[in-house]
């Protein structure tokens, strides 16, 4: 039997594949809880230096699979709950990952799939693919943290008319407005991830890391305490090996070697 979530590692990156493609990767409990144990432990795993999450067959992730949620011996909120906790755990691991991680965004990416690429460091779109937040067209709200990406994203006006209207959103339209990285070719874009994430990781982690996390934390955080976050990040950093490094090669005229 095969499993919902394909993880595969090569020279230091870890390929994420979401495997239910006869669903065009909707997720339900077990395949969601497998994607938030799988990234739980790439985020500890020293020899992964970055992750690329995409899809098998023509989606990249249609988001919640609503045939589970109709199926479940339970009300749809209870259901949505459920899903919600494990999917969130999910999105988490993504932004507190002290590593790159990119979406190759191969085909639909609707609903909670739209949210988990905007989750991601960074999103290489295919040609052909489209993306849907999707959740208001079904009489939902959007869920996995889209409401708060999308609006830093591309502004408060644009993430509400992606919200009211929720119309079809093609590549060049994904490009213009800053939604995704990259837009490359179709059958491009896992190759293109990995490029990217192997580039990032050939630099210094430690530095990669703090810096995703202070970005992330400045939204909601006052001026005189993202300053302060700063100074204790950085003299961390700066004691750390990385640091050390990257100041000796700067001091010594040659290129730093980080781990």
């Amino acid at each position: 039997m095969k499993e919902p979530v394909d993880l595969k590692k090569e020279d230091g990156t870890a390929l994420i594949m979401l495997n239910r493609p006869e669903a065009y990767n909707a997720f339900n409990l077990d395949m969601v809880g497998l994607l938030a144990e799988i990234l739980t432990e790439l985020a500890l795993d020293r020899q992964v230096r970055g992750v690329v999450i995409s899809g098998e067959g023509r989606a990249f992730c249609a988001g919640g699979d609503l045939r589970w949620i109709n199926g479940a011996q339970e009300s749809y909120g209870r259901a949505f709950h459920q899903l919600a906790a494990r999917y969130h755990q999910a999105i988490l691991e993504i932004r507190r990952m002290p590593k790159p991680v990119v979406a190759a965004i191969n085909g639909l990416a609707a609903g909670g799939g739209f949210s988990m690429a905007l989750a991601c460091d960074f999103r290489i779109m295919e040609a052909s693919a489209v993306l849907r937040q999707a959740y208001t067209s079904n009489g939902l709200s959007i869920d996995g943290g889209g409401t708060y990406t999308l609006p830093r994203l591309i502004g408060m006006a644009r993430a509400l008319e992606i919200a009211a209207f929720d119309e079809p959103i093609g590549a060049e339209k994904a490009i213009s407005w800053g939604i995704v990285t990259e837009v490359v070719s179709d059958g491009e874009g896992v190759d293109r991830a990995l490029e990217m994430v192997r580039r990032i990781a050939k630099g210094s982690l430690t530095s990669f890391g703090a810096s995703k996390r202070l970005l992330s934390d400045s939204f909601s955080t006052p001026f005189e305490v993202q300053l302060e976050n700063e100074r204790t990040l950085l003299s961390w950093v700066a004691d750390q090996p990385d640091g050390r490094e990257g100041v000796g090669a700067f001091l010594e005229k040659r290129n730093p070697r980080f781990w």
